[in-house]
């Protein structure tokens, strides 16, 4: 092979990844995936899409190594290949929000309806843990929560925040927080207590993004390990 074949090869390769980036699903799976690992009928529930298609574009991003799968009872689970697959697709959001003008400016006016939604970023939020300032709220779906969330968050799902709401404290700020900037989940939370009498904010990234930088993180299975690590230490 000489040396344009080399070149030709290798580019044909890497066109073949960014190729499968080239779909707004699935970039939409991307952002889902880096949660954890999920399985095809969780994906296709959580990105309006049917079980069939779903699968069709897992396997588009199966094939360009950009996922991978297992087989888990009667299930496929799948997740991102590695933390370059998040970190590529941070990339792409951030490439898309300094050069596309129409993409800011459809989430500059989807901001500005919510006029009293108040933004913290990663470094503020770091700030009020230390001083114990707030209370964080993941609003994610529980089974995302159990894969891993912000140490000390507590789980309250969007769609049963409304019901539990009574169950947090008035006195200290909320943060809350979801999968990520594109995701309005927190949005809605945040407007929800707002409304309710609550002093809430919202994360400015999400999960991901938190473990991303390498701050404090819990899965599940972490605290039950805690109390019998405390309770074989007091023995």
């Amino acid at each position: 092979m000489n040396i344009r074949e080399f070149k030709t090869s290798l580019y044909k390769e890497m066109s073949g990844m960014t190729k499968a980036l080239g779909n707004p699903h699935r970039l939409e799976i991307l952002d889902l995936l880096a949660q954890g690992p999920a399985a095809v009928e969780y994906v296709a529930m959580n990105t309006n899409l049917t079980v069939a298609n779903a699968s069709q574009h897992l396997q588009v991003l199966k094939n360009a190594f950009l996922v991978e799968s297992e087989r888990r009872g009667k299930y496929n689970y799948y997740k991102l290949a590695n933390k370059q697959v998040f970190e590529a697709w941070c990339a792409l959001r951030r490439l898309g929000f300094s050069l596309n003008d129409e993409i800011a400016d459809l989430f500059l006016d989807f901001r500005k309806e919510r006029k009293h939604l108040k933004m913290i970023s990663t470094e503020e939020l770091v700030r009020k843990i230390r001083n114990d300032s707030v209370v964080i709220v993941d609003v994610r779906p529980e089974e995302e929560f159990k894969n891993g969330h912000i140490e000390n968050a507590l789980s309250f799902p969007r769609t049963d925040l409304r019901d539990r709401m009574n169950e947090l404290p008035k006195e200290k700020e909320i943060v809350a927080y979801c999968r990520g900037p594109l995701c309005m989940m927190a949005d809605d939370a945040v407007e929800m207590l707002n409304q309710n009498g609550y002093r809430a904010s919202r994360l400015e990234k999400g999960f991901p993004d938190w473990s991303a930088g390498n701050l404090p993180i819990e899965r599940e299975g972490d605290t039950h390990q805690k109390e019998k690590k405390e309770s074989q230490g007091s023995i």
